[in-house]
């Protein structure tokens, strides 16, 4: 995943309290799309320390915590270990340069991971393939923001584009909705957040 090697050197000192806020908002979002999941399985895909899965690892039977950063994994890892979490599991692995079949899930949810990823068909074609018949893939991510310019990542996405793509690849009943609106939480501006849900 694209700012793999800058995760790297911030995984010890990723969660500040703006992150760990904005981690709550999210997983409360993702939380009403689920409805009761505790027999389904999960990916938190692009999981970094793990701060919006490690607050739904109870909505679920087991979530599989999948990030591009051995650093990042290695936080979870120690969460996981220091809670006594036994219905989770991590994984390293790049779906921007591979697949594989191995991984399964009934959910996956990426939260401000979409943006790091510069070709993303490619990417959510791919977890269109992990996806169980009728699973969902649950994006949480920034609105398109003009006040953002960086080669590192995406100004955010339009919810509208971003549904009509959904769709071409295969997903069934997109929907989302604007979830937050915050001070400085998208590269120091002025942002919104949304969350789209969509269907295989």
């Amino acid at each position: 995943m694209g700012n793999t090697d800058i995760f790297e050197t911030i995984a010890s000192t990723y969660d500040t309290p703006v992150r760990i806020h904005i981690a709550k908002i999210t997983s409360d979002a993702i939380r009403k799309y689920i409805g009761n999941a505790k027999d389904r399985s999960a990916i938190d895909f692009g999981c970094g320390t793990g701060l919006v899965g490690l607050n739904l690892v109870d909505d679920f039977g087991h979530i599989t915590f999948l990030d591009t950063s051995a650093n990042m994994i290695g936080q979870i890892d120690q969460k996981l270990a220091d809670a006594g979490i036994r219905i989770a599991s991590t994984v390293c692995f790049d779906f921007e340069t591979g697949f594989r079949s191995d991984l399964r899930a009934d959910y996956v949810f990426m939260a401000q991971v979409l943006l790091h990823i510069q070709d993303i068909e490619p990417v959510l074609s791919r977890l269109y393939d992990v996806l169980n018949p009728g699973g969902h893939l649950l994006i949480a991510d920034f609105d398109k923001n003009e006040n953002v310019r960086s080669d590192k990542v995406h100004n955010g996405f339009d919810q509208g584009e971003l549904a009509r793509l959904m769709t071409a690849i295969g997903f069934k009943d997109v929907r989302s909705e604007t979830i937050y609106t915050g001070e400085k939480i998208f590269m120091n501006q002025d942002a919104s957040m949304f969350i789209m849900d969509s269907r295989k």
